[in-house]
């Protein structure tokens, strides 16, 4: 038995060491989404499993609770060690602006020790006394609302990218095929609303709170396509359709999320496959969002670039022509401005963090049964309330140099 513990332990050694050896300076973003993503599946597993464990520490197990409180306090702890992974590189990454820094090999190599280290992280953690893990419980709220903020305004970014990667074409069956995604998206958002009606309404009861949630969504989807073609404003009707599909999902991962005993939730009788079906769609919207912010990272937004980025849109040329030709300041001439801000990436991480942690404990809510997901009013509400914030930011996005003309909106 030890020997096959120690060949299994070898083989895992070794299998790591050849993933980082094989981590280029290109690929490192998508190590890190990666690494993200293997925490997720840790902190999953651990909610399923984990719960006997801790009922037996005794710095844990200090008063008698609930299999969904150790159950919580398991994702949580594992979040809490992702968190501080991605702060603690936020923190030292603050500043760097030059490849030529050595932080920035820190940045793109190291990955054995980094592995380490994580997972370090996320061991200590279950060390740590009930009070820590209870404030950083609150604290991820605040945090997770942070990345929801963050994911919406990475989708609104990629609607006007699309947008204005197939406009730029200037091409008539490139028109065509932005009518036909924005017609097609125009009709997803209306059917999920009708059936929205049909699970969330049923007859023989008084479901005022939902109906006004799907008809606010269903008037939200027909305000963005007329502002948006409205001849002061002319915008483009694929964000709008975009943002009405993504408004309509997040309504019904909000309504999907109501209490099972909720005589207006329709899906109470399928509460299991809602519940894992949520979990899922939750978790790949945010792999996806942290995916695209890593992937986008180093693009022409200012969003994600430091002031000294060739990419964060100065006009000024990085290196003056008559230094360069007399031989002056050879270091700044040689100087390489870093693409992206490496601080802002891993912050994203850190919420993103947070939010899993939120999605995976159901909000730190145990009101459900143990094996729900995501489920409770303070879901229903975050998801609505995050509805409503992806509907004034799309508004804003596209209204802003009509409210604001001084100003200059890239």
């Amino acid at each position: 038995m030890s020997c096959l513990s120690s060949c299994c332990a070898s083989l895992a050694c070794g299998c790591c060491t050849s993933v980082a050896s094989g981590i280029s300076k290109r690929s490192a973003r998508l190590a890190y989404c990666g690494l993200f993503g293997v925490s997720l599946i840790f902190a999953w597993i651990l909610r399923e499993v984990a719960a006997p464990f801790l009922e037996k520490l005794p710095w844990i197990n200090t008063s008698t609770h609930s299999k969904e409180w150790y159950q919580i306090s398991a994702v949580l702890r594992v979040s809490l060690g992702n968190f501080l992974f991605f702060a603690a590189l936020a923190l030292i990454m603050i500043g760097v602006k030059d490849q030529n820094d050595r932080r920035d090999a820190w940045h793109h190599g190291g990955w054995i020790a980094k592995m380490i280290i994580w997972l370090l992280l996320v061991i200590l953690m279950f060390f740590v006394p009930n009070i820590v893990i209870k404030i950083y419980g609150f604290l991820s709220k605040f945090g997770a609302g942070l990345f929801l903020l963050v994911q919406v305004v990475i989708l609104l970014d990629f609607t006007h990218t699309w947008n204005d990667a197939w406009v730029e074409k200037d091409e008539q069956k490139w028109y065509i095929a932005l009518l036909a995604v924005s017609i097609a998206c125009y009709i997803a958002a209306y059917t999920l609303s009708g059936i929205l009606f049909i699970w969330f309404n049923p007859s023989g009861h008084d479901c005022g709170l939902n109906v006004f949630f799907i008809v606010m969504t269903m008037i939200l989807a027909f305000a963005f396509a007329v502002i948006a073609l409205h001849p002061k404003v002319n915008g483009s009707l694929l964000p709008a359709s975009v943002i009405s599909v993504y408004c309509a999902y997040v309504c019904y991962t909000g309504l999907s999320s109501e209490p099972r005993d909720y005589v207006c939730n329709g899906l109470h009788n399928k509460s299991k496959a809602v519940s894992t079906s949520t979990l899922v769609l939750g978790m790949l919207t945010t792999v996806l969002s942290v995916l695209y912010s890593a992937l986008r990272a180093g693009s022409s937004t200012t969003f994600l670039s430091p002031p000294s980025s060739p990419r964060a849109g100065a006009s000024k040329p990085l290196l003056e022509s008559e230094e360069v030709e007399s031989g002056k300041d050879k270091k700044e001439a040689e100087a390489r401005p870093v693409s992206y801000s490496y601080t802002f990436f891993h912050l994203i991480f850190a919420f993103a963090s947070m939010y899993s942690g939120m999605l995976l404990s159901g909000w730190t809510s145990s009101s459900e049964s143990s094996e729900l997901i995501d489920v409770g009013w303070t879901s229903v509400w975050v998801r609505i309330c995050t509805e409503w914030i992806t509907a004034g930011l799309y508004i804003w996005s596209i209204v802003a140099h009509l409210i604001l003309p001084d100003r200059e909106f890239s």
